[in-house]
């Protein structure tokens, strides 16, 4: 006996972690991932040969949200990325410079972001050298384009200036990122830039005028030690009033040069770095209206020629004008210029040799001319014209005897960016998704609908229920032209085609709509692999603070801190109406009505903004720490208001989730006995944190009693602090001591469940009572029984989900964001069962219940992991969605990268597998019946008897029947006598 419970015990504890593995063949078929860099930035994205020994080139940008990484052009796939930002000593990212330096041939680039410099392969992004100057934020960074004699390999020295006040320029070896020599400014000067020719180093500083303005100070070093050759001053005080003015200072080009505006926007200055003679040339602008932007545009190569091109933008109008440099009489001049088009316009300049080419990327059209002559080289119409307009871009140009070949890559004015080969759109990277700050289910009308005529059938009479239902399948009819019209595409579909594209009716193709920081609004499709369905401008300004998004069948409502809301289509992402701002708000209270949910805005002191003649009750959390139960029929004063420990903040209030469907009110003990569950729909778990203490409290949000309460000791309050809370049961996790002083100190995670009462079969004191009063029976209120359980876990869990299905009859995982391995876990919720016997192994009746022994350290197993060896990075939150299909819930994460796959945790038991051969199973049916139709007419000859005349019986005949009628009768009498 003891032996069949072993066996039994470990085949059940097998069975646990196999039942939420993700199997390989099912890597991009049931899930998504867009792997995301951010909006790339116009200074630090180019085209790289990484390599001298091919011709083939990656695309690398150094984005806004400090994450550097390396795309494949051909297909807008992610080759290698890394988050620079980690290494910063100064955390300050929004208001830190970068900058990415590279030369075609190298395998290794420079990169710089804050008081952080580092040095990384380009071919597969693996770090070779960094550094840091506390204190000292990168100014400028450049690359020494000449190679020393004593060099061993193909990569460039970097040249970094450092400094906010006092300018530092540093030389740091290629290999290592040793400081070789330093040159220190004292003067208290403004350091603005580096340059560098065939040469010298250039050092740009601003120097204040003695009246107004400044002037620009250029510095010449020697590029092998560092010391300074000459010095001198352009006085440009009339036209320089700060770094903004200065609108392009050259690096690594043939020809380095200066160029600024006289304030009046109507000459344009040059200065070749190292001369003191200023070139004046008259900006023709010829439309009236005022110059919005300049933008100078240069090859980046020693060998080029000196041409570099100048792109005017008004309000309504862009064009631009091509000048050449005389390196002999060191003079500018005007070459020609391109056309003004009434629409924005990106430029992006290339090199073959010595060549340079100029590429112009409208909202209509792509055109390539050489720097040399004003003809047109190339020019192809964009066959997927967008609203969007290119904001900055580079290109590759390639000659094809007397024509060419152009690819550019374009970052659109919605942040996302798009690769576009001779008009050609090829592939859209989405990487405004990079900064999604929200995110929520849609809902389909016609599920809503149904749902809805359900409800109505399940409250009347059997006879007028089936009334209803006749009218409504009578209804159902008007679809049926439509549905006969698709049977033979949807048979011919369920036979030959997988799984997945014959379950989308079963609710797996659903719409998630994302609301990003720049002020778009994305539709994602998580059936079709996270396509983008739509993408639309809902912010009237380029930011926004979105508070939530609050979905009804058909539109998405999105919430700002402001007031205001704006509410659109989830199928086509059209805006429907908007709210203008009413005032301030910290966040949105959200009841659910008897039809549509009620949303009310919240202000920074936890007061709600207006009453709402509402029946309903709902908590708010107050800047100042304090959590707030309101009445929505009357919200003019708190119904209860709960204060945490002296010492103490609150960080966060969770509520369970809107949909929390409950299948069993008991759990089954292997004794047939039942412990009843703790039900409360009103549960409220608030995190609490002090000076190195954390505290959760769970509240009874109509009355605001405490039903329970633990206290953690020793928890580093600057390390994540996760929770969650789902039917009878709630986790958290923490850094802090362990349970025993043996232990070390470690990432924890505790689980506790509630019940009616310890003993089986008790429900407490409530009894059986079929309803009872939060408020006017709060004295006698009873509390749950809490049994928990605490589990060392390995990294750290930033945000925590629970999966959601239909009817609540699956098995629920535990949905935790890694942040150190960039991934997504599904703990089991047996795993996590508190009452998994402690030092000693499971009875008979506890191994029948599925208990197994308990386990201190909770490592978490591989086939937990839902985004299998993938790094899915910067998720900031985790979505759940039940679907039609009990077995299967619906998992979307946003953030960073946006992530979306399918969970069974107690495997598809309603569907059939991907193993299943529908085509075989058809076969075999027409086999069989060509079987049948073949061998009837065989069995029906075969049976058939001729009628013949009856045989005449003789005497001996007779005697014998007579004998055998005999010996049957002693043969029956033998065997009733036995």
């Amino acid at each position: 006996m003891k032996m069949w419970l072993r066996v039994a015990l470990l085949l059940l504890t097998s069975c646990v972690p196999s039942t939420v593995a993700i199997y390989p063949d099912e890597v991009n078929h049931i899930d998504f991932h867009h792997a995301l860099l951010g909006t790339p930035s116009s200074h630090s994205t180019f085209f790289l040969k990484p390599s001298s020994s091919s011709n083939a080139s990656l695309l690398y940008t150094l984005s806004q949200k400090l994450l550097l990484g390396a795309v494949n052009p051909r297909d807008g796939s992610l080759v290698w990325r890394q988050n620079v930002s980690r290494s910063l000593l100064s955390k300050d990212d929004g208001q830190v410079q970068s900058f990415l330096r590279a030369s075609d041939g190298s395998n290794a680039m420079v990169s710089a972001v804050g008081d952080y410099i580092s040095s990384w392969s380009a071919l597969d992004g693996k770090l070779i050298w960094e550094n840091w100057f506390a204190g000292e934020p990168v100014v400028d960074l450049e690359l020494l384009e000449l190679e020393d004699a004593g060099a061993t390999s193909s990569a460039r020295d970097a040249i970094a200036l450092y400094g906010d006040k006092t300018g530092v320029l540093r030389r740091l070896d290629s290999e290592s990122g040793d400081v070789k020599w330093e040159f220190k400014d004292d003067s208290g000067d403004i350091p603005l830039q580096i340059s560098s020719s065939a040469t010298e180093v250039f050092y740009i500083s601003l120097q204040s005028g003695l009246l107004k303005g400044y002037k620009i100070k250029i510095t010449s070093l020697d590029p092998l030690t560092g010391r300074q050759a000459q010095q001198h001053i352009l006085n440009t005080e009339s036209d320089v009033s700060g770094p903004e003015s200065i609108l392009f200072v050259g690096a690594n080009t043939a020809s380095p040069v200066i160029i600024w505006t006289d304030k009046a926007q109507k000459a344009l200055k040059i200065n070749q770095i190292g001369l003191k003679q200023v070139n004046t040339l008259n900006i023709d602008n010829t439309s009236g209206e005022e110059i919005r932007s300049i933008e100078v545009h240069t090859p980046k190569k020693l060998n080029s020629l000196p041409h570099f091109l100048v792109h005017y933008e008004t309000d309504s109008s862009s064009w631009a004008e091509v000048y050449h440099i005389d390196l002999t009489s060191a003079t500018v001049s005007k070459a020609y210029s391109l056309p003004r088009v009434q629409e924005k316009s990106a430029f992006a300049t290339s090199n073959i040799d010595a060549n340079v080419y100029f590429t112009r990327i409208t909202q209509s059209e792509a055109v390539v001319v050489s720097s040399a002559s004003h003809g047109v080289l190339g020019r192809w119409p964009l066959q997927a014209p967008t609203t969007e307009h290119a904001q900055h871009a580079v290109s590759e140009v390639v000659a094809k005897g007397d024509a060419v070949a152009v690819r550019s890559a374009t970052v659109l004015s919605s942040g996302d960016w798009q690769l576009i080969r001779n008009g050609q759109t090829e592939w859209t990277r989405y990487e405004a998704l990079n900064g999604a700050v929200a995110a929520s289910w849609a809902e389909e009308e016609y599920e809503e609908d149904l749902a809805h005529e359900l409800e109505v059938e399940g409250h009347e009479s059997l006879y007028k229920a089936y009334v209803h239902r006749v009218k409504r399948h009578a209804k159902d009819l008007q679809h049926l032209p439509e549905w006969l019209k698709e049977l033979p595409k949807r048979i011919l579909t369920s036979i030959l085609s997988d799984e997945v594209s014959s379950l989308d009716g079963f609710g797996l193709s659903k719409t998630v709509v994302v609301a990003t920081e720049n002020g778009r609004v994305y539709g994602i499709d998580t059936g079709n692999h996270g396509a983008v369905s739509w993408s639309v401008k809902a912010a009237e300004s380029d930011s926004w603070n979105v508070k939530a998004i609050v979905t009804q069948p058909g539109y998405a409502t999105v919430y700002t801190d402001d007031g205001s809301s704006v509410s659109l289509n989830t199928t086509s992402g059209a805006v429907i109406k908007r709210t203008p701002a009413s005032g301030k708000i910290a966040s949105i209270a959200v009841i659910n009505g008897p039809s549509t949910p009620i949303t009310i805005g919240v202000k920074e002191d936890g007061v709600p903004v207006e009453p709402l003649d509402k029946p309903g009750f709902f908590v708010t959390l107050s800047a100042d720490g304090r959590v707030l139960g309101w009445s929505a029929a009357d919200n003019k004063s708190p119904v209860w208001e709960f204060l945490p420990a002296q010492g103490q903040k609150i960080m966060r209030a969770i509520a369970r989730p809107s949909h929390d469907p409950v299948a069993s009110i008991g759990k089954v003990l292997g004794d047939r006995s039942v412990l009843y569950k703790y039900l409360n729909p009103n549960l409220a778990l608030i995190t609490a944190v002090g000076e190195d203490t954390a505290t959760f409290y769970l509240l009874d949000a109509i009355s605001g009693k405490i039903l329970h309460s633990s206290t953690q000791k020793g928890v580093d309050t600057s390390q994540p602090i996760a929770s969650a809370i789902s039917e009878n049961w709630f986790v958290y996790s923490f850094y802090g001591d362990p349970p025993t002083p043996s232990d070390a100190k470690g990432y924890q995670l505790v689980v506790s469940e509630l019940y009616e009462s310890p003993l089986p079969n008790d429900r407490g004191p409530l009894g059986s009572a079929s309803n009872y009063s939060s408020i006017h029976g709060s004295d006698i209120l009873p509390l749950p029984h809490v049994i928990s359980q605490a589990f060392i876990i390995p990294e750290p869990i930033s945000h925590m989900a629970v999966t959601q299905t239909r009817q609540g009859i699956t098995t629920r995982q535990l949905l935790c964001t890694l942040p150190a391995s960039n991934s997504i876990v599904g703990i089991p919720r047996p795993v996590l069962d508190p009452r998994r016997p402690v030092e000693r192994d499971p009875t008979s009746t506890e191994a029948e219940e599925g208990l197994f022994k308990y386990n201190p350290v909770l490592e978490f197993d591989g086939k937990w992991y839902l985004t299998h060896n993938r790094e899915v990075a910067g998720i900031k939150a985790v979505l759940s969605s039940p679907t039609l299909l009990e077995s299967t819930s619906l998992i979307f994460a946003f953030g960073g990268d946006v992530f979306g796959t399918r969970a069974t945790p107690s495997q598809a038991f309603d569907v059939l597998g991907k193993g299943f051969s529908k085509l075989q199973l058809i076969m075999t049916v027409l086999a069989l019946s060509v079987g049948v139709i073949i061998l009837a007419p065989m069995v029906r000859f075969l049976s058939f008897r001729p009628h013949l005349p009856p045989r005449v019986r003789t005497p001996h005949d007779i005697q014998i029947l007579t004998k055998l009628q005999v010996r049957r009768k002693q043969t029956n009498l033998l065997w009733k006598a036995t």
